[in-house]
Parts: structure tokens; C-alpha cells; sequence
């Protein structure tokens, strides 16, 4: 019975396992958002190297976007914008080294059913042996994997005094090492609650399209 429901829970876990890639963000803001703001006009700024940055368009696309969404919008005469955004990212590889206990299941060696099995030197029924149903750790098992920390971080100011009212970091750790596929739930995260409370850190998790 325990080594069917051990196979249940196996099977459990795979279909589990099956479900919809969920990328993880931890978010935390700080803004200091003026109620009567009259007008939510914006550019962007660039640094240097970001100005004929093919990736980092790509990902000052993704900010445009849910910028619009939140009502913002890009006035034809870019020294008319009201608002000056900038946005930096990076990714970094750490690796992970994990030591798990490997365990011996006693229902390989035997059955109290089907008659006694081998587990040590000699033969062993398990009316005699008080320990036959319990699981024993025989070693460890080593192993390691490589884990990415992806950043985003995003700032909008008021273009006159270049008075911060919004700043917003993202990070999220996977062991997916492709930023730009990931760079999409991130932005989305940075403003899912936007502004939101001031520096409160909270998790935002939205779910792979699969497309």
C-alpha cells in the first residue's frame, strides 16, 4: 500500500511538473507620484552606448508599451515631454551546488507480502527486523547547476528638475540564461501595480504564453 501511494505521488508530481512555466519577479518601488499630475508625457533618456543598442530597444519597446497602457504618451516634439524615463538591465550566472541524501527504498529489496527480502548480509523476513519499513539514507549525492539573477530597473523624472518620482527594480532568479525571453514578464511586473506603495518588496508571478 505505501509503495502504491509512493507511485501515486510520483505520478502527482509529473503532471505538476507539466503545468505552465511561471517566472518569478520580486519588485519593489519607490515613488513619490504627484496626484495632479497634469500631463503624463515622456521620452526617453539614453546613455551613450545605449543609443545604437539593438537589445536595449527591444526592451525600451516592451517599457513603451505598458507605459501606453497606464495612459502615458509621446508628444510629437520630444522637448515638449513633460517626464524623462531611462531603464538599465543586466544578467548574472552564480552556480549552485546541492548535496541530497540518497535513500533506499525498502520495497525494492522485498515485500511483507510477497516474503522476505535481502538487505543485508544473510536473509532478513520482516516480522524479525523492527527497521524493515523504514526508508535508509546509504550516501549523498552531489550535484550542481547554474542559477541566473536577471535585473531590470526603470526611473521616471520630471524632465525640467530632474525630480525622481518613480523608481522600480526587478530581479528574477531561473535557470533560464535568455534574458530577452524573460525581459517581457519583467516589465510587466515592474508596472502591474503602478505606482504602488512605496517601498513595499512583493512577488509578482505571471504565467509563460507558450507562444
Amino acid at each position: 500500500m505505501k509503495r502504491t501511494v509512493s507511485l501515486c505521488l510520483a505520478a502527482l508530481s509529473l503532471l505538476l511538473g507539466g503545468c505552465a512555466t511561471v517566472i518569478r519577479s520580486d519588485v519593489t518601488a519607490f515613488n513619490e507620484w504627484p496626484a495632479d499630475l497634469p500631463e503624463k508625457s515622456f521620452v526617453f533618456t539614453h546613455t551613450t552606448a545605449q543609443d545604437n543598442d539593438l537589445e536595449y530597444r527591444n526592451y525600451e519597446n516592451l517599457v513603451w508599451a505598458e507605459l501606453q497602457r497606464l495612459g502615458f504618451v509621446q508628444p510629437a516634439n520630444a522637448a515638449a515631454a513633460q517626464l524623462k524615463v531611462a531603464l538599465d538591465y543586466g544578467i548574472t550566472e552564480r552556480e549552485v551546488r546541492v548535496v541530497e541524501p540518497v535513500v533506499a527504498d525498502p520495497y525494492w529489496y522485498g515485500s511483507p507480502f510477497y516474503g522476505p527480502g535481502w538487505r543485508r548480509p544473510g536473509f532478513y523476513s520482516p516480522f524479525y527486523d523492527p527497521f524493515w519499513y523504514a526508508p535508509q539514507v546509504v550516501g549523498q549525492r552531489e550535484s550542481t547547476y547554474q542559477l541566473f539573477e536577471r535585473r531590470l530597473n526603470v526611473s521616471i523624472a520630471r524632465a525640467g528638475n530632474a525630480q525622481k518620482l518613480y523608481e522600480v527594480a526587478v530581479t528574477s532568479e531561473g535557470k533560464m540564461n535568455s534574458l530577452p525571453a524573460v525581459m517581457p514578464y519583467m516589465v510587466r511586473s515592474a508596472f502591474k501595480d503602478f505606482p504602488g506603495k512605496s517601498g513595499v518588496p512583493h512577488r509578482v508571478e505571471l504565467k509563460v504564453d507558450g507562444k
